[in-house]
């Protein structure tokens, strides 16, 4: 069983769903990254999320592709992201790590040779978001190789059929795109996402996490009441770029976010029971 299996199984049983943070590796440059990643972990992250800077991040907004930008900038490249997440694990054994982003770069180092180096990093599960099911065979393949989990994007209009086809090839757990747009789009329609979530229910038994939208404790605390996980980014990404330049101010923004992230969600579920 992965982490990230372990971990959801774990928050199953506590009843609680997971706070899903992801950052851009590398942003605002390449030393801020794994003191950030043990931040998150200490202010009640479950997992992390942790992009891949590409140049053409074709499905997220602004503010995540000016964090490309600038970790581009500092030359930040894929092995560097696995040395990043091969740090962390020195001090945290536990947290599962994704890594998500797009095909290029790991098509540039080989699917085998990125499988292997990921797992040997402590990677447990891999996103590209551009990489269709139909296409994929020979990627899943070296990831199931070396014991990574595929995670798979559903969006509001993956159709029942597709969302079985997705959910048989996916490990780990499914993020759900709560919106029709890029990454800090747009206001979430809680109760349209609410309903899909419960029909995707009952076509997979893996976790469901929800993403793409989420924006403040408040955002969290109503996904958390019937999704397994909430995923944030854009929201953090932006205290980033708020902080340019003063690395403190950065982590105990990021910190203060999550800290109300996660005590919001707790007491959502507290309430809504079992």
């Amino acid at each position: 069983m992965s982490r990230i299996q372990t971990r959801f199984r774990a928050l199953r049983e506590a009843g609680r769903s997971a706070l899903v943070p992801y950052v851009t590796a590398g942003d605002p440059d390449p030393d801020f990254t794994v003191p950030l990643m043990h931040r998150m972990v200490a202010a009640g992250a479950d997992l992390i999320e942790l992009g891949v800077p590409f140049s053409d991040p074709m499905a997220d907004g602004p503010v995540i592709q000016a964090a490309c930008e600038r970790a581009l900038a500092h030359r930040v490249n894929l092995r560097q992201v696995l040395a990043m997440v091969a740090r962390f694990r020195e001090d945290d054994p536990d947290t599962p790590v994704v890594l998500m982003g797009y095909l290029n770069p790991v098509e540039v180092m080989g699917y085998e040779t990125f499988a292997q180096e990921a797992a040997r990093a402590g990677v447990d599960g891999v996103l590209t978001v551009d990489l269709p099911l139909e296409e994929g065979e020979d990627l899943w393949a070296a990831l199931d190789a070396h014991g990574l989990d595929p995670i798979f994007l559903l969006a509001p209009t993956t159709d029942d059929e597709r969302a079985r086809r997705v959910a048989a090839r996916a490990r780990g757990f499914l993020y759900y795109v709560s919106l029709k747009g890029v990454t800090g789009a747009a206001h979430l329609d809680l109760a349209a996402v609410r309903e899909r979530i419960q029909d995707l229910r009952r076509l997979t038994d893996l976790p469901l996490g929800v993403g793409f939208g989420i924006r403040g404790a408040e955002d969290a605390a109503h996904v958390a009441a019937f999704a397994d996980a909430a995923v944030v980014g854009s929201a953090l990404v932006r205290r980033i770029e708020e902080h340019l330049g003063h690395r403190d101010a950065a982590l105990a923004a990021i910190e203060d976010l999550l800290r109300a992230m996660r005590h919001a969600m707790d007491a959502r579920t507290q309430e809504s029971g079992p």
